[in-house]
């Protein structure tokens, strides 16, 4: 199957449209589903949501401004910007992992698109994302800190951060029904990435050669832009969006070209 293959992604688009008007009711079953799942015998519910962000923000703002002395203006509210940028991919791509192969059942049963239970696991967090950021809001007006206009820009980030994440979870869940070892891999794989982008740790204390290769890391430049119109009051650059958008549509491009080609072998392997 060609790459460029017109039909292939006639097929993907008409697919793409049917999810959002033929199996709608569905996919919100299946977000509220994975939420419920996600909370259920908790006391507190999705109120940890909140909750969650906020906490391990004080923890590290204590830990690290102590421990480390990093010069950073308003260190909660960096380390907390970071969390939520870097804390939505981890949770969203390794909850996509197994979406085919966790909802095998049903696949077997009747036909849905099946990388419609990878957008419902990927949507599903996209809720804590808002709440998180809602918490945001909360420490800076707690903190007193300007809520400058360029907060109105924070959507797009975010956004880029949505369909990025997306395009990676279609590549984990496509990769994990015949390779199961992924998904231990993967936690290795987020383990060093989370010390690869700049969540806790200023750009500034690293030395040139590391600095290069952070930036290499799609997260880095998407968490820059998020900072900078949340925190920073500034408008991130057109190089910074140019870049982002680039990196988020090849890999959006490349999740549904290798899920659509692998999908219909997934009954075989779950």
């Amino acid at each position: 199957m060609s790459f460029v293959n017109n039909d292939f992604w006639r097929r993907i688009c008409q697919d793409i449209y049917k999810i959002f008007l033929k199996f709608r009711p569905l996919l919100s079953e299946l977000v509220s589903r994975d939420i419920k799942i996600k909370y259920r015998r908790s006391v507190l519910g999705v109120l940890w949501t909140l909750l969650n962000p906020l906490l391990m923000m004080i923890i590290l703002s204590v830990v690290f401004s102590n421990l480390f002395k990093f010069d950073v203006e308003n260190f909660p509210l960096y380390l907390l910007s970071g969390q939520i940028v870097f804390n939505f991919y981890s949770e969203s791509t390794s909850s996509a992992m197994s979406a085919i192969t966790g909802n095998a059942a049903l696949i077997k049963k009747v036909y849905v698109p099946k990388y419609l239970f990878v957008i419902s696991r990927v949507f599903s967090s996209f809720i804590n994302l808002m709440a998180s950021f809602t918490a945001l809001l909360l420490v800076m007006m707690a903190m007193r800190s300007e809520l400058h206009w360029t907060v109105m820009l924070s959507p797009i980030p975010l956004m880029l951060l949505v369909l990025f994440s997306l395009g990676v979870g279609m590549i984990l869940s496509a990769v994990t029904v015949k390779f199961r070892d992924i998904m231990h891999l993967y936690s290795v794989f987020l383990t060093a990435l989370t010390y690869l982008t700049p969540v806790i740790y200023p750009m500034s204390i690293l030395p040139g050669w590391l600095y290069k290769i952070v930036m290499l890391n799609p997260l880095t430049n998407i968490l820059m832009m998020f900072r900078d119109v949340m925190i920073n009051n500034m408008v991130f650059s057109i190089g910074q969006l140019i870049v982002a958008v680039v990196e988020t549509v090849v890999f959006l491009i490349i999740g549904f070209y290798v899920f659509y080609r692998n999908q219909d072998q997934f009954i075989l392997n779950i």
